[in-house]
């Protein structure tokens, strides 16, 4: 997810960490690869990251605590296998020098916590409707069908007045402009797991759900300047949306207001904010500490049925990034997806069309149990 008024990316040319992925020089039982999730790349060398889940040849993991134990200060992520190295170099969050953007940031995050605590003292089943609405047009059509796997991956199409008119739900969801929060996106998918992702559990689970956000020295140390969106910047509605981003949400407040006094606001704009927040920052945590594997994507993502039903099938999160070109995250008739029943509908009328979704020959390259 993007920074929440703008990404660190958009500041002056950072320093970057530009040395090349290593091959690994480890026991012939641990097979460290970084799988490059377009269809059409084999798979690359992948950097070894502090972070450890270990993988035999066939992509099984294997408990790693000993060995952990014996070649530094690690711990453990609660209920998880994935094993997180102390930092000796780290330095405390109180001690770092904090940029205004991280500042605006905590300051957007904490003012719609603060909001939303306010639920009970303003409820009425109107406002409740309201949040529950908007919760599916800017979670459902803005982020996960939108941001996510339109414009992030390219999974199908659209006319671009309907694009637009997701892209804009999106905006309103206040988890930043599409072209930053594409950026991002594509950076984690390139830097999976490694010292490098913007958000990994690498520095712990807090850091891979949030507190990244807050950090944007750090990003762009890890990712240097953004190149990766050259299909959207070129794009006049994407360049409005970014230099006038912060307006839009207040614009829906406003409206909000109008509608139904200060509930609504609580409502479709506190709880409404913090409840997508939160589905979406835990795929980005939860998803790559608690699940299952079905793929050998050389990576630490997990299949979540928990996190898939709350964020619209973004939870079958091994599965995306084993097929990251596919619209359907859901690839089993028992994974609810609720974005796919979505595209799957546009495209039975006409509206999304070249729907990308992997191929058996795909799946057998990518499974477990491939030798």
């Amino acid at each position: 997810m993007a920074s929440l008024l703008t990404s660190p990316l958009t500041k002056h040319k950072p320093f970057c960490l530009s040395s090349s992925p290593r091959t690994l020089t480890t026991s012939p039982s641990l097979n460290f690869t970084r799988v490059s999730f377009t269809h059409s790349q084999k798979l690359a060398p992948f950097k070894l990251p502090s972070l450890l889940s270990a993988f035999s040849e066939k992509g099984q993991k294997r408990d790693v605590t000993a060995s952990a134990s014996e070649s530094g200060d690690y711990r453990r992520i609660m209920l998880s296998d994935v094993m997180v190295k102390k930092k000796e170099d780290k330095v405390p969050w109180w001690e770092r020098e904090w940029s205004p953007m991280d500042y605006g940031a905590v300051a957007v995050v904490l003012s719609m916590h603060v909001l939303s605590l306010l639920a009970p003292f303003h409820f009425n089943w109107r406002a409740v409707s309201v949040a529950f609405g908007l919760y599916i047009v800017t979670g459902l059509l803005g982020v996960t069908l939108s941001f996510h796997r339109n414009l992030s991956h390219k999974s199908f199409k659209l006319p671009k007045w309907l694009e637009y008119l997701f892209a804009y739900f999106g905006a309103q969801a206040l988890q930043g402009n599409p072209i930053d929060w594409v950026s991002t996106h594509r950076y984690h998918h390139q830097f999976c797991d490694s010292d490098r992702d913007p958000h990994s559990p690498l520095d712990g689970f807090w850091f891979s759900h949030m507190n990244w956000m807050f950090d944007a020295n750090t990003i762009t140390q890890r990712v240097g300047e953004r190149n990766n969106v050259g299909d959207l910047e070129k794009q006049p509605f994407y360049q409005f949306l970014r230099s006038t981003y912060i307006w839009h949400p207040l614009a829906l407040a406003v409206a909000l207001y109008a509608l139904g006094g200060f509930p609504f606001v609580v409502w479709g704009m506190g709880v409404r904010i913090v409840w997508v927040y939160h589905i979406t920052w835990l795929v980005n945590s939860a998803c790559h500490v608690w699940g299952e594997q079905a793929w050998n994507t050389g990576d630490l993502s997990k299949n979540n049925w928990m996190v898939a039903a709350l964020a619209f099938g973004e939870g079958w999160h091994n599965n995306h990034h084993a097929f990251e070109f596919s619209a359907r995250h859901g690839l089993e008739w028992w994974q609810l997806d609720m974005t796919w029943y979505v595209v799957r509908f546009l495209q039975a009328i006409g509206l999304a069309t070249d729907v990308k979704l992997p191929s058996e020959a795909q799946k057998q390259r990518m499974t477990l149990t491939n030798d």
